[in-house]
């Protein structure tokens, strides 16, 4: 059996920034054992597997190199590319049903956009294994499935060096450690680590910008955000707070089309 592999860099202007995804579309669904064994193959933050339901919208799951995730925004950006670009779908909205319930991609504005579910948070103490791990004092720490830490300026984020060891102790599925922006042409920026989940440090993570643009539509005032995500290979997202939803859009690119020949199903 041979699987068409589609290598994908997105929020990304141009190959090699942005957040690198593998995208795969499936007629049925393989063993989740083969689709965590060939994300672990792929070894990139995610890989994302696609299946057309009978009423044409598309189940959609992501899996890093160790789990499945509920939830993954530069993937599904990713994906829509591909659908886009590459199985030449109308230019009409996708709709994706996932473990984070439907999601919705179109285009907007020459842009890729994601409708996407706020994710709430509680407001919580600082505590010293947080600022051990992450070796930062917080001005703000929220917590849901991922922990979200607030710092002062945009530089200390840029500058933040975890200890990942110790990241990885804490109870979250990742930890987000964001500012706002400091005159960069930006209205905050993040950093996004998830040791626990097979990944030190995420390039451009679109699900935590559903957490942080409700928190910024507050604390700023507004409800149209330009972030960027200041990791090694950085990206940058346009947002925007409509009700209950958060809409992630940018740009993707890609870096690669290759096949797969999949081993025997007893795996």
């Amino acid at each position: 059996m041979k699987l068409d592999l589609y290598h994908i860099d997105a929020f990304a202007e141009r190959a090699f920034e942005g957040n690198p995804a593998v995208v795969c579309i499936l007629d049925e669904w393989l063993p989740e054992t083969i689709m965590q064994a060939i994300a672990a193959e792929m070894n990139q933050s995610e890989t994302v597997f696609v299946v057309q339901r009978s009423d044409g919208d598309y189940r959609i799951r992501w899996f890093t190199p160790t789990i499945e995730i509920p939830l993954c925004g530069h993937a599904t950006l990713a994906t829509a590319h591909v659908m886009y670009e590459h199985l030449n779908l109308p230019r009409e909205p996708i709709r994706f049903h996932s473990l984070s319930g439907p999601l919705v991609a179109f285009e907007e504005h020459g842009r890729l956009c994601l409708d996407f579910p706020c994710q709430d948070l509680t407001a919580t103490e600082s505590r010293h294994e947080i600022e051990e791990a992450l070796g930062c004092m917080p001005v703000a720490v929220y917590e849901g499935e991922d922990l979200v830490v607030l710092l002062s300026d945009a530089s200390e984020v840029a500058i933040l060096e975890p200890d990942m060891s110790k990241v990885k102790q804490l109870p979250y599925r990742g930890v987000c450690v964001s500012a706002p922006g400091n005159g960069n042409g930006f209205d905050f920026v993040a950093r996004f680590f998830a040791p626990a989940s097979g990944i030190d440090e995420d390039p451009v993570t679109g699900s935590a910008y559903t957490k942080l643009v409700p928190l910024y539509a507050v604390r700023l005032g507004k409800t149209e955000f330009v972030a960027r995500q200041v990791s090694k290979r950085g990206g940058t997202l346009h947002l925007s707070l409509r009700g209950d939803r958060v809409f992630i859009s940018g740009t993707a690119v890609t870096v690669m089309h290759s096949e797969m020949t999949l081993p025997e199903l007893s795996v």
